[in-house]
């Protein structure tokens, strides 16, 4: 439980014996305690309260989720949404970038952009370096890192069938990707 990461409304699981006080962040409905913010249940004393998570700007080895924006042959453009698993406030995004070069470790002056990714995927990837002024390099050149979460043509999300393609469930149709192995698997 200490490291579990709660949604507000979500229960919260209590170890056996006598209940704690809850402090703040917490409080209790139908004799169940629920949190009532984003954060990590830890005990201060004697008493049970959630420690907001804080947001931060991503920093070299970060990992990072964020939607692909724009493409152009040499890159694409990501608006990065969540940062080492923590959310970032809304309109506080980051712009990152995915060169050729840090798509994959291998071949990787045979990467088309436009095979990799498309406008509205999900990536998951890790900042190498903090780029210029307006924003982070990235790399999916890592197993699992790449597209986490595509929707096809026909409008369906997609499922990945091999490290470079997803099929849509609707049509059948597979599609490029750079895509990010299951952590499942």
């Amino acid at each position: 439980m200490a490291s579990d990461i709660l949604l507000p409304g979500q229960s919260v699981s209590l170890p056996r014996g006598p209940a704690p006080k809850l402090g703040g962040g917490l409080y209790l409905r139908d004799g169940q305690v629920r949190a009532s913010l984003v954060g990590v249940a830890q005990y201060e004393g004697s008493s049970l309260a959630i420690s907001r998570v804080r947001s931060h700007p991503p920093a070299a080895n970060s990992v990072v989720l964020g939607t692909v924006t724009r493409l152009s042959p040499l890159q694409a453009i990501v608006s990065i949404s969540v940062v080492d698993g923590v959310p970032l406030p809304a309109g506080e995004e980051f712009n990152g970038v995915i060169r050729t070069q840090d798509v994959r470790a291998t071949e990787k002056d045979k990467v088309k952009i436009g095979d990799c990714f498309r406008g509205g995927d999900v990536v998951k990837g890790v900042v190498i370096s903090l780029g210029d002024a307006r924003s982070y390099y990235i790399t999916t050149a890592r197993n699992d890192l790449g597209v986490i979460f595509a929707t096809s043509e026909a409008g369906a999300s997609m499922d990945p069938v091999s490290w470079q393609e997803m099929r849509c469930p609707k049509t059948g149709r597979i599609e490029k990707r750079k895509c990010a192995k299951p952590e499942t698997l």
